[in-house]
């Protein structure tokens, strides 16, 4: 038996939440190509709504609960991206959001939260307090817990980014995309299925649970993640693996000089804002050019939150 959404399970979710989420345009730069020796095609998720992919497997996932003016609302733990996906697609339908945030989270992703209507709840920067005080707030409200990432209808939504991308570009030959959790990576394995187009994670040195579960074909814990790209902080989940296993071709590893080199890049090259974690997949084009000479490349640009007031190269 199949575990997790299937391509079908993806096209109905892009059916579903388009009328909620943007169709993100497609760059190129020639720099860019030079720089990796390859034609590279930047999918850009930080234009997306709440500024990262998050938004299309919130859509996903809430669109599809009971009727809201019955429903107690919904609670997840997030370090920023779902979070402000999931408030705000719960405010589209009257819900209630319970947000729970990492003491260490930006506070600009704090102050997204808040503004799409959520309730922060800060805790300690732990998964298992993340999923302690998330647990707790579902009891004590009702509230549905919606994951951040091991979830079929997120994952579903994730991969709508992948499905637009190769209607836009269908002769891409590979997909990289950045791994934190696993939902964008699981869902864009799954969306490309049949394509013939090869799917590679990318993962901070620091923060590679990821690659780690997958070389060893075991589920490896996250330890205490290490990474500028804080949207990647988190464990790698169970569903995830599963697909990943089943779809992805290799995970590559970047070290953080890489991540924000290419996030610099970014910024002065395509002339888009991008945070940490979405410069990741560049990164491993940057670091691993012999990987993907030649070849049409496509990268996920994840999101674009990021805190002005501390940009890593003005540290």
């Amino acid at each position: 038996m199949d575990l997790g959404p299937s391509v079908a399970d993806v096209a109905a979710a892009a059916v579903r939440i388009a009328p909620h989420i943007h169709h993100t345009p497609v760059m190129t730069s020639r720099l860019l190509d030079a720089m990796v020796g390859a034609n590279l095609f930047f999918k850009c998720e930080n234009l997306q709504r709440t500024g990262a992919f998050k938004a299309r497997g919130a859509y996903n996932a809430v669109l599809q609960l009971d009727d809201p003016a019955s429903h107690p609302g919904v609670v997840t733990h997030s370090s920023g991206n779902h979070a402000g996906a999931l408030a705000l697609s719960a405010r589209t339908r009257g819900l209630a959001a319970y947000i729970v945030m990492p003491s260490n989270a930006p506070a600009s992703k704090k102050v997204a939260v808040q503004a799409y209507g959520g309730r922060v709840i800060e805790c300690a920067p732990t998964l298992a307090d993340r999923e302690r005080t998330a647990g707790t707030i579902g009891s004590a409200t009702g509230a549905e817990f919606i994951h951040p990432y091991n979830n079929e209808r997120v994952i579903a939504g994730q991969g709508t980014a992948a499905l637009e991308f190769l209607k836009d570009v269908p002769d891409l030959e590979v997909l990289l995309v950045p791994v934190g959790g696993g939902g964008l990576l699981a869902g864009t394995a799954v969306a490309v299925r049949g394509h013939g187009v090869k799917v590679i994670g990318t993962e901070p040195d620091g923060a590679d649970d990821a690659a780690r579960s997958f070389e060893t074909g075991i589920l490896q814990p996250a330890g205490t993640p290490l990474t500028i790209a804080d949207g990647l902080r988190t464990a790698l989940g169970d569903i995830n693996f599963a697909l990943i296993r089943a779809g992805v071709d290799d995970i590559l590893t970047v070290s953080e000089t890489g991540i924000v080199r290419a996030m610099r890049l970014v910024w002065e090259r395509l002339k888009l804002v991008i945070e940490p974690s979405a410069a990741v997949p560049l990164g491993a084009c940057l670091e691993h050019p012999e990987r993907f000479a030649g070849q049409r490349i496509g990268i996920i640009l994840s999101g674009g939150n990021v805190d002005l007031d501390t940009l890593p190269w003005n540290s």
